[in-house]
């Protein structure tokens, strides 16, 4: 009677499961799906029973480098880490066999088939828009596993060496196209306010005079200076006018 106790006591203490915040347990009556336990202190009455716990946490999956083509044809390397959670754990669990390899073969699969959609120059200046397509589709066909996809980054691009130099001249180039088009606008500014100033000071009497006298003072202040002065026509104008009074 006394060992008859002690067994029961045993098998009781063994049935005992403990389920921390983080977990479900997903429980199985003769290999039958029968529930899913939330947190807390449990009872798995065994060989009847049996749990699997199924960690609901986010996780994060650092999907290694791939080789993809973009649409047109350049080679590109492709990493990218994915952030998804366990939605329902007893999909997770039955849905699918391993849900942490799926999603990580899955999660490669797409990436290069999105990149193979994308042009070089929209992958490079549209990576976030690349990011939520992967997102996307990888949330849509996991959501059968119930598996929830919360972000997918794009880490890095690795172009061929080729190509970086190819993309570096192209960079210059349009550097310099820049510079000249500036230094042409700043050349037609001046022009058009050269312009404005000459109307100005041929509408003003003497306005050319004060100007020429003005200049004059300036170049004064350094004696090493040699000034060839030309004289306006204004001035002689005026003279002329004096001499027909």
């Amino acid at each position: 009677m006394e060992l008859l106790i002690l067994v029961l006591v045993v098998y009781i203490i063994t049935t005992i499961r403990v389920i921390f915040e983080y977990q479900r347990g997903v429980i199985f009556f003769l290999g039958k799906y029968k529930s899913t336990y939330a947190p807390g202190l449990k009872f798995i009455f065994w060989p009847f029973q049996t749990m699997k716990k199924v960690d609901i946490r986010v996780k994060a999956v650092d999907v290694p480098d791939q080789e993809a083509i973009t649409k047109d044809n350049i080679s590109a390397r492709i990493n990218a880490v994915i952030y998804y959670k366990v939605k329902d754990a007893s999909k997770a669990i039955i849905e699918v066999e391993s849900f942490r390899h799926a999603v990580g073969q899955l999660a490669q699969t797409t990436m290069r088939n999105v990149v193979g959609e994308m042009d070089l120059d929209e992958l490079l200046t549209q990576r976030q828009q690349a990011s939520d397509k992967i997102k996307l589709i990888v949330d849509s066909l996991t959501d059968p596993w119930g598996i929830q996809v919360d972000n997918v980054e794009l880490k890095d691009i690795i172009l061929p060496e080729e190509m970086k130099r190819t993309m570096a001249k192209q960079a210059e180039a349009e550097r310099e196209r820049r510079a000249v088009i500036i230094k042409a606008q700043g050349e037609i500014e001046a022009a058009e306010n050269l312009s404005k100033a000459a109307e100005m000071l041929s509408a003003a009497p003497g306005a050319l005079h004060l100007r020429t006298l003005s200049t004059l003072n300036d170049l004064s202040s350094d004696q090493s200076n040699t000034v060839v002065f030309a004289t306006p026509l204004e001035i002689l104008r005026s003279f002329e006018r004096l001499g027909k009074k």
